[in-house]
């Protein structure tokens, strides 16, 4: 049996996803059930089950390029990161990367990303590691930048190396903020992999809805965004809940809602 606790911890969730739904409803209704506008969350739903191997087969293929450039692109963060914080020279050299990397939007470049690397797998893993890439080594190298001075006097005094003090010090320290910004790479990693798959592809949910909306199969297009939506929701729920198994001395000290 749910305790009142949990009960009452799943009910502002449901709440929301009640009244979200009751609005979508509404908007429908106010559309005059033109499916070929907006469908209602019913025709979505039976859209969700008709076509449920079409779209596990596409969610499978976008699960995998968010996946893999979710892993690399915080990879190469962290390394950038550690780099900069480490040496002078990369500093001097990644630090304008880093910015430069972002005065040019990422979108721009994914027709490029298709044209050198294909329409396959690696275009993909590669416009999610670069939409990812700047929060994590950003959020890392604030963390590393940020260190308790004390600490570092001490590691001074006890003739600790550079490299030393910042395996065993800044490190451990800059974890907090190297998982707020994973949980940002997280929520913008599927914005990565659909937009890819928008440029070209012939796999995934971004491609599966353009397909759909070019044949006006929009129940179906409505059904792969929620199949996407829904992805994402639990990819950041897993995320975060593996982030706090991990760093269990960094409390969460929010009053609960519930």
């Amino acid at each position: 049996m749910l305790s009142w606790k949990r009960l009452g911890a799943l009910l502002g969730p449901l709440s929301v996803g009640g009244g979200l739904l009751a609005l979508w409803q509404g908007a429908a209704h106010l559309a005059g059930h033109r499916s070929y506008l907006l469908p209602s969350p019913g025709e979505t739903l039976a859209a969700l089950i008709a076509r449920a191997d079409l779209l596990a087969h596409h969610a499978a293929v976008t699960g995998l390029e968010i996946g893999l450039g979710l892993v690399l692109g915080s990879l190469l963060g962290c390394l950038a990161a550690l780099a900069i914080a480490l040496s002078p020279l990369a500093r001097r050299v990644l630090l304008p990367l880093l910015v430069i990397s972002q005065a040019i939007p990422v979108f721009a470049i994914a027709p490029l990303l298709v044209l050198w690397l294909g329409y396959g797998l690696a275009s993909k893993v590669a416009m999610t590691s670069l939409i990812l890439f700047f929060p994590v080594s950003a959020a890392f190298l604030d963390g590393l930048r940020r260190t308790e001075p004390a600490w570092l006097d001490l590691a001074r005094v006890m003739g600790a190396s550079p490299l030393a003090t910042l395996l065993r010090i800044r490190v451990p320290a800059a974890l907090p903020a190297l998982a707020s910004g994973l949980r940002v790479a997280t929520a913008v990693a599927p914005i990565g992999a659909v937009v890819g798959e928008w440029v070209g592809s012939s796999a995934g949910l971004g491609y599966l809805m353009l397909h759909a909306n070019a044949r006006m199969q929009v129940p179906l297009m409505f059904a792969a965004l929620a199949v996407l939506a829904t992805f994402s929701v639990l990819l950041y729920a897993t995320v975060d809940r593996v982030l706090r198994a991990l760093l269990p001395w960094q409390a969460d000290s929010l009053p609960k809602s519930w």
